[in-house]
């Protein structure tokens, strides 16, 4: 087992943890009125347990944290503020969309985790104390659920009319 690679592996995703559960609660906040909000709440609870489960198994491996890593992908996240989204100063329903796509990636990121160290656990006895199969199943649920917020944040960012006349 190359545990060099493998704590390199674990705390480039604990760092992508970071940035991902900053984006959510930014997410979250910024919708906090509504279903978006609400839904994103649970999401970031999720995200947070999962990172626990991730240190967890870090530490269960002896592997320490990369602190600089980790304020790498905080640092990420607020840099990542900085886009263009149709409005000079606030929220636009284009930062929700944007917002929705970036934790799309993250959770995806999160799964090729699961799925890559269940395959590393079939020789490294340290990572089957973990549920990886359940994780991999949560992080497919995340990505259904921020799926169906994201196709209705497009809708209300290009064609809010037709959102309207729906409803």
């Amino acid at each position: 087992m190359n545990r060099k690679l493998l704590g390199i592996y674990l705390n480039d995703h604990l760092a992508g943890s970071v940035a991902g559960i900053e984006l959510a609660k930014r997410s979250a906040s910024n919708n906090r009125d509504t279903e978006f909000g609400r839904t994103l709440e649970g999401l970031v609870a999720e995200i947070e347990e999962d990172r626990r489960t991730l240190e967890g198994l870090m530490d269960s491996l002896d592997i320490p944290r990369d602190r600089l890593k980790q304020g790498g992908g905080w640092l990420a996240e607020k840099v990542g503020r900085l886009k263009l989204n149709g409005s000079l100063l606030g929220y636009s329903a284009l930062s929700r969309l944007v917002e929705l796509e970036g934790l799309m990636l993250g959770v995806r990121g999160k799964l090729a985790l699961w799925h890559a160290l269940q395959r590393v656990a079939t020789v490294e006895p340290g990572l089957r104390s973990a549920n990886l199969e359940e994780l991999a199943t949560r992080a497919e649920s995340q990505l259904e659920e921020l799926e169906r917020m994201r196709l209705e944040a497009a809708m209300l960012a290009f064609a809010p009319e037709r959102v309207r006349a729906e409803r």
